[in-house]
Parts: structure tokens; sequence; C-alpha cells
């Protein structure tokens, strides 16, 4: 059997023991900004404190998920165009700013400016990495392999985040947090401008640019993928987002939240590395994983739509760990679809795009708690996040007829 290359010249075959001095540099970026991205998950607790209303507080946060929106496609737009070193300096150094300025904020209108502007940075290395990953690796086992790893580590870093942050937050206040968070962000844009290549995507040379639009424009395969990710992602969302506003609605501290995202963290140290090695053994069969993306759909549907009916914390902590496995086959498996169907030189826009799903998702999932629990309680909070996860499991079946209509339109084929 002929062994495949990557395009870095080492064999594709062993993807942990090869990486590009540029994948490393960004995979230790990312984690080093999402474990000390104290904005998202204690932004609540932070407009909570400035004695704004309930609803001010939901609608700042929905600017927080608007410029997460942006930001995705943004970034990873300007990751083909203008290349990964401008693209990563930017967005750090417009954190490094909004963030402290979010800390100090009072105003609604300053808060909001602020909290849009830190939203569009806060998801920016993934995009970027993606592109990366799928620029650089030509094969579906070492693709596999490096999305897994991404998600690993995006995973330690927002339990890292939530645990730091936690200890922090009465000692230092959260506004020390975000200072924190900005100062972390300019020395990754730092380290990006300083280490990191200039050059623009090699295959984006080679497309033209009016080719690309409407490829995306027309895109099925695309389209339905955004969907099913979204409902899926709404399903996986719920962790952090609608799991503390049922652990309170049950009369739970946000200690005790602490201690499912323990478990959930605990959980994902021990399964990842064993889901990391059999989602690359799948990979490199050839197939699109779109029945592992229905799969972890179901998982996470069932898992987070079982947390609405749970009541002590041990449930809770058990339920956090449970949807430890669809979180990370859902990553993954949705990374081997968006690479496959990826026109060369637009891997940075279709990871771009892509990355709005997971933004509407943190947007959509407390909207969705919040409305269920206030119009049917704990079972209807149950039946909207399973129905979730069951869209997203529907959805893979007409993507995967849709990618079999097409694979000449695949950058690598199946």
């Amino acid at each position: 059997m002929t062994t495949t290359v990557a395009p870095t010249g080492h064999p594709a075959g062993d993807p942990s023991r090869h990486w590009p001095t540029e994948i490393r540099i960004l995979m230790g970026g990312t984690f080093a900004v999402r474990a000390a991205g104290f904005c998202y998950p204690f932004l609540p607790y932070h407009l909570d404190s400035l004695q704004l209303s309930t609803r001010a507080v939901g609608q700042l946060l929905a600017v927080f998920g608007l410029g997460w929106f942006t930001g995705s496609v943004l970034w990873g737009w300007m990751s083909d165009k203008a290349g990964r070193r401008p693209t990563l300096t930017a967005a750090m150094a417009m954190a490094a700013i909004a963030l402290p300025l979010l800390a100090q904020a009072h105003a609604p209108t300053a808060i909001a400016g602020a909290a849009f502007v830190a939203g569009m940075a806060y998801d920016a290395p993934r995009p970027v990495l993606s592109a990366a990953i799928a620029e650089r690796f030509a094969d579906d086992k070492s693709r596999a392999h490096l999305n897994a790893t991404r998600n690993f580590i995006i995973n330690v870093a927002a339990a890292t985040a939530g645990a730091t942050g936690g200890v922090l937050a009465d000692r230092a206040g959260i506004p020390a947090l975000l200072w924190a968070n900005g100062a972390v962000c300019a020395l990754f844009g730092a380290l990006a401008w300083l280490t990191l290549g200039s050059r623009t995507s090699t295959a984006a040379a080679q497309q033209p640019p009016e080719l690309r639009r409407q490829d995306v424009i027309s895109d099925a395969r695309l389209a339905v993928l955004l969907l099913a990710s979204l409902a899926t992602l709404t399903a996986a969302a719920s962790l952090f987002s609608s799991l503390p506003m049922l652990m309170a609605r049950a009369g739970l501290s946000a200690t005790d939240y602490g201690w499912a995202q323990t478990a959930n963290a605990a959980a994902v140290l021990a399964l990842s590395p064993l889901l990391n090695r059999w989602l690359s053994q799948r990979a490199h069969r050839g197939r699109p994983m779109t029945g592992l993306l229905a799969l972890s759909a179901l998982i996470l549907g069932t898992t987070m739509g079982a947390a609405a009916l749970a009541s002590t914390v041990p449930g809770f902590s058990l339920l956090a760990a449970l949807a430890v496995p669809g979180e990370v086959i859902a990553f993954v498996a949705a990374g081997d679809v968006l690479a496959r169907i990826s026109p060369p030189g637009a891997y940075g826009l279709y990871a771009g795009i892509w990355g709005t799903t997971l933004a509407g998702a943190v947007v959509i999932a407390p909207v969705l708690a919040s409305w269920s629990l206030t119009h049917g309680g704990p079972s209807l909070a149950a039946t909207t996040t399973l129905s979730s996860g069951a869209i997203g499991a529907a959805l893979c079946w007409p993507l995967t007829a849709l990618i079999k209509q097409a694979p000449s339109l695949s950058p690598r084929g199946s």
C-alpha cells in the first residue's frame, strides 16, 4: 500500500510525531487563550454584579453571541485571504483592547460595544487552526487525529478556565479575570506575529475568488451540515448555558455546578484518548463521518435532555460526564465532513462559516431552556433538548446523500 504523504513532507500516518511548527504554535495558543477565556463563562455573573435587569443581561449576552457569530466568518475568510499571522494578530489585539474595557465599563452602550468585540475575538483561533489542519494534512486519518486533539485541548482548557476562574473570582474579582484574559490574548497575538509565516494559503492562490463565493452560496452540503451542526451543538451548549439554570432551579449552588463541570472535565481526560484513537481509525476508512455525527447528536440530546429531569449533584454530574462522548464525536465528525466538502483555498472560510453554528448554539440553548422552563417546566426542557438532538441526527441522512451525489466537489475525494 502506498504511504500518503502530507503537505509537510512527513508520512501522514504518523501525525502526532510530525506536527509542523505552525500547528504546534496554533494548538498551544488555542489552549492558552481558551484556558484564560474567563469572559464567556463569567460574563453573566459580571453583568449581574452591575445591577442590570434580567432582560438587559440577556440582551448583552446575545450581543456577545452575535459578535462570536460575526467573528467566526470574518476570521475564517481572513485566514484564506490574508494569512494566519495577520488574522490572529488582529483578532488577539481586538481582544486585548475589548476585554479590559468590558471589565471597567458600566454604561449599557459601552458594555454592549465591548461585549460584541470580545465575542468576535473569543473563538478566532478555531477557524484559523481548522484551515491549517485541512491545508497541511492531506489524508483523512491525520486530519481526524488533529481535529480530535484540537477538541481535546479546547475541552481541557475550558474546564481549566471554569475551575481557575471559580477559585479566583471571589478573591480577585471578575474584572481582574477579564484583564487577565486580555493579557493572554495580547501575548498570543504577539507570538503569532513573531513566529507564524506571513503567507496566505497556497491553495487560495490557485482558486479564483469568484468560484469560491459561488461554491459557498450553492453548496447544499454545507447548508445541511450547518443545520445538522446547529441542532447538535444546541444540545451540547446546554452543558454550559442551560445546566446552571437547571441546577439553580433545583436549589443547587454555583459550587455544585462546579462539581458537574469537574465531572465533565474528568470524563474528557479519561475518554478522549480512547475516542480519538477510535475516530482516527474510522477516518482511515475513507467514508464521511455523517453516521457518527448523527450518533453524537442522539447522545447529546439524550444526556442533556435527561439533565432537565435531574435534581441532585450526583445526577447532574453523571449526565455531564455521559455527554462527553457526544461532544468529542460531534466536533471530530463535523470537522471530517467539513474538510471533505471545502473547496481548495476556502478551508478557512468554510471553517469560519461552520463556527457560526457554535455561536448560534450558545445563544439558542439558554433561550430555549428559559422558554421551556417558563412554559412547561423541566419536562418541556427535556423534550426540547431531546428534540434538538433528534433533528440533528435526522439531518445527517440527507447530508450523506448529498455528499455521495457530489463527490467530485470534495478536495480530497472520499
